[in-house]
């Protein structure tokens, strides 16, 4: 049965190597994928709105609230690897049109979590949040043809 699909597929001329059987036995259908998406984003919306919560505890809420907004973006962009698959976007992220986004972004995230944690700033921590914020937005934009170029024209104006 096997060599009747090899030969209907085409790929009769040679037999599938090991790594062919690894790609073909983990790659997801693509309801899987949805899911997979739908789970890791709904994560990701979770953890920011538990951090925006977690903002107003005494002390310790400036930081929480960070590293949870943080956490929360990293999954939202894990999300999309669902439905694109991780190399294609990768190799999206880091196209001409939107590689000093993705560079911006992923500095942001890391400067967040490093104010965070080792240098103990809350108010540094807040503003890499908010630039963040800007950083997650300007990306997530560039995959939407002529968005860019409607925000440049509606801040000119």
């Amino acid at each position: 049965m096997d060599k009747l699909k090899r030969v209907l597929s085409g790929r009769d001329a040679e037999e599938p190597s090991g790594l062919a059987e690894v790609i073909d036995a983990t790659s997801l259908g693509w309801g899987t994928r949805v899911k997979g998406f739908i789970a890791c984003f709904a994560i990701g919306c979770l953890c920011s709105i538990l951090g925006s919560c977690l903002l107003w505890i005494p002390r310790k809420g400036l930081v929480l609230f960070a590293v949870f907004y943080t956490l929360g973006n990293i999954a939202s962009i894990g999300s999309t690897m669902f439905l694109m698959g991780p190399m294609k976007q990768l190799k999206r992220m880091f196209e001409p049109t939107r590689l000093i986004a993705t560079i911006v972004m992923l500095l942001c995230l890391i400067l967040t979590l490093c104010s965070a944690f080792w240098w103990r700033k809350a108010g540094l921590a807040l503003l890499f949040c908010i630039l963040q914020f800007f950083a997650m937005a300007w990306y997530s934009i560039s995959f939407i043809p002529y968005a860019r170029d409607a925000v440049k024209k509606c801040v000119s104006v």
